[in-house]
């Protein structure tokens, strides 16, 4: 089960044109505002990171506007885990557990999953959170990601796991984000 103290998220490369592209776009913004509202709501560390934003350009601004106040970490490689910045600054927040989000599914977030599977994370990655330009790649990187031991949730479902009970004191404010 995931725990609140022991996980951070992971935004990955919502950037620009590309992101425009996106199969299901409006479903993918919807969740990713709704993850990182719970996040600063539950105080869960943020990552955020961004492909050469030199020629895939910025993080979107719906999604930026929610990350202000903290630097985005610009990559090359397409894994995060591939940036020795990302490394240093997930190493530092001591959390095992990661829920990762974001673009593109079958190239950034399987390579940075599967890179932190390596490493003895536990990953999490939000179906109702990342996308492609395809859905049929899309879905070929979950099926993979699950066959390599990655869990795959959603959203709401990952929300509810991290509360545990109707009695938390975020409780109202969480459910409020997904009704």
């Amino acid at each position: 089960m995931l725990d609140i103290s022991r996980c951070c998220l992971v935004v990955v490369d919502v950037q620009g044109k590309l992101a425009q592209l996106m199969v299901d776009k409006e479903t993918l913004f919807k969740n990713l505002r709704i993850l990182i509202q719970a996040a600063k709501i539950l105080e869960i560390p943020i990552l955020w990171c961004q492909q050469v934003p030199a020629s895939l350009g910025p993080t979107v601004p719906e999604i930026a506007e929610l990350l202000a106040g903290s630097e985005p970490i610009d990559k090359a490689s397409f894994s995060c885990a591939g940036d020795a910045s990302f490394n240093a600054k997930l190493e530092a927040l001591g959390r095992k557990q990661v829920l990762l989000c974001g673009i593109e599914t079958h190239v950034c977030i399987y390579q940075t999953a599967m890179d932190l599977l390596r490493q003895g994370f536990r990953v999490t990655v939000l179906a109702d959170a990342v996308s492609s330009r395809t859905a049929e790649n899309k879905q070929t990187a979950l099926t993979r990601l699950a066959t390599a031991g990655a869990i795959i949730a959603g959203t709401e479902m990952v929300l509810f796991e991290l509360l545990r009970t109707a009695k938390h004191p975020q409780f109202k404010p969480i459910a409020k984000l997904v009704k």
